[in-house]
């Protein structure tokens, strides 16, 4: 029932008290320069809320991560070499997902402290910072599996997603 009050009444103007257009545009920057490290592509996406039906069907913030990452084609890279940063924040739930040229290279425990220091950010109140701290985890992981080689193609927009 808990998860069904949250998902009811978490809007979208959550996100933007939680991430101002000063945040955002912070994060798209970061995107930017972080991607001039690295072959591969970030993509940050937040959504407040899933639809109640979905929510009594039972689907979770990674089923619903795995949908944005087909649905915005982070998966579509030339290396395979997409990740997608995903919130919800009514489940306060972070999921990364990451192309299979990248999931070969590093664990899901990996992953897992990182979602793991962000949502300790988060629980501080700290949500531009929390969402810079992964990012910056995730660029140092990528420039060690996919290091730039001059490569300067961006791929996906670096533009954060509302949803």
């Amino acid at each position: 029932m808990t998860r069904l009050f949250r998902n009811l009444f978490t809007r979208r103007w959550d996100i933007h008290r939680l991430f101002p257009k000063k945040s955002m545009l912070l994060i798209e920057e970061f995107i930017k320069n972080s991607e001039l490290e690295h072959r591969a592509e970030i993509c940050f996406t937040v959504e407040a809320s899933l639809p109640v039906w979905r929510v009594l069907r039972g689907v979770t913030a990674r089923q619903r991560a795995l949908e944005v990452f087909s649905q915005l084609r982070v998966w579509d890279t030339e290396d395979n070499s997409g990740v997608l940063l995903y919130l919800l924040l009514a489940d306060r739930n972070i999921e990364i997902i990451a192309d299979r040229g990248i999931n070969k290279l590093v664990t899901d425990i990996e992953w897992k402290n990182i979602s793991e220091k962000i949502k300790s950010s988060f629980q501080s109140g700290n949500f531009e910072q929390g969402v810079i701290a992964g990012l910056t985890e995730i660029s140092l992981i990528l420039q060690k599996c996919f290091p730039s080689e001059g490569k300067l193609k961006n791929e996906i927009s670096d533009k954060p997603v509302i949803l």
